[in-house]
């Protein structure tokens, strides 16, 4: 026994990697930012790649991508120390508002997770978010003893055939479909349900119904439906594969932001044959000034998280806006919502 702590310890981290623009924005690297991360991304530190297979990710274990990335973000290691000092400072400053650790998955993944949270929990008292995959009830407890406040699980795909495809059995990966929600479930019995987040990639092969009625079913269970833009890395299976349309992904957007506030539901959305939303059944000045403050396309995810450019270059096409947009960005936004911008009156129809 004690020779098996012996080895834990020595497994535990002294490192954690950090992604670029946080490692800029907390002061451990010099640089410009075009936009500043509001709040710190962290990612478990790993000298191989993770366990699952998923075809998006650099971190997957046939994954031919540099070991420091994460979608296109390059992600630097440090010690925690160091970390945590200027976490602390940039925190009481005001400059972030919350740590998020993005977690590998390996066998002593939870173990150093936990470690890395109690370092920043002794020095702060900063809301913490995790995003990984609930391996058990019993990790999930783990991280909540340690600090953490929220859970962030990437189920990506919105229905099972495309998981299967992208992170399931036919990747050889670890992840199955249904076990994902049973381990939602427990998730929330730990958490609460306003604690946790869904990750859901639009442009994996879905259909925006297929998208829509993944969003409606997160909130019906009354959890966070977060988005995400695929984006193609070298080295990974999807690496050919090429980002949402723009237009797509707004109407997916709006969509999220009036289900997620419940002025709308799946059932009060037309869809054309092949999928794509056509219209609302909602007010149409309620949906203009919506729209005009340009709140549901800047970055979903948890309080204090505006992710900068993860899915896109700075020089655009944006999919997740950073920060409040411009009144040039709105009318942009606008012109990509095409005719869903126009004034409809749909009835209450089932899809």
């Amino acid at each position: 026994m004690a020779k098996q702590e012996t080895l834990r310890k020595q497994e535990l981290p002294t490192h954690v990697r950090v992604s670029i623009g946080s490692a800029i924005g907390i002061g451990l690297l010099e640089g410009k930012l075009d936009a500043f991360p509001s709040t710190a991304y962290l990612m478990t530190y790993k000298a191989g790649k993770c366990i699952a297979n998923c075809g998006f990710c650099p971190q997957a274990k046939s994954s031919l991508s540099k070991s420091d990335l994460l979608s296109r973000v390059s992600w630097p290691a440090f010690s925690i120390q160091a970390v945590v000092k200027q976490i602390e400072n940039a925190f009481r400053t005001g400059k972030i508002g919350r740590v998020c650790i993005q977690a590998l998955n390996y066998q002593t993944v939870f173990d150093e997770i936990v470690v890395i949270v109690k370092s920043i929990k002794k020095q702060v008292d900063i809301p913490i978010s995790v995003s990984c995959q609930p391996i058990n009830k019993g990790n999930m407890e783990k991280l909540a003893q340690a600090g953490v406040n929220r859970i962030g699980i990437g189920i990506d795909a919105a229905t099972k055939e495309i998981f299967d495809k992208i992170k399931g059995p036919k990747t050889n990966g670890p992840y199955r479909w249904q076990e994902q929600f049973k381990l939602l479930e427990e998730t929330i019995d730990v958490f609460g349900s306003e604690n946790i987040s869904i990750h859901l990639i639009i442009g994996l092969g879905e259909t925006e119904k297929q998208a829509t009625q993944f969003i409606q079913k997160c909130v019906d269970s009354a959890v966070l439906p977060v988005l995400f833009a695929f984006t193609p890395i070298k080295g990974t299976k999807l690496s050919e594969k090429t980002q949402p349309p723009i237009a797509s992904y707004r109407r997916i957007q709006l969509v999220r932001y009036l289900i997620v506030n419940k002025l709308i539901r799946f059932e009060e959305i037309k869809f054309n044959k092949t999928g794509n939303i056509i219209g609302l059944d909602i007010d149409n000045e309620k949906k203009y000034q919506i729209i005009e403050t340009g709140i549901p396309f800047q970055t979903t995810g948890c309080p204090s998280c505006n992710r900068p450019f993860y899915n896109e270059k700075p020089s655009g096409p944006i999919y997740n806006y950073p920060r409040t947009l411009s009144k040039d960005e709105i009318n942009l936004v606008k012109k990509q919502l095409g005719t869903l911008i126009k004034k409809q009156k749909i009835g209450k129809k089932k899809n």
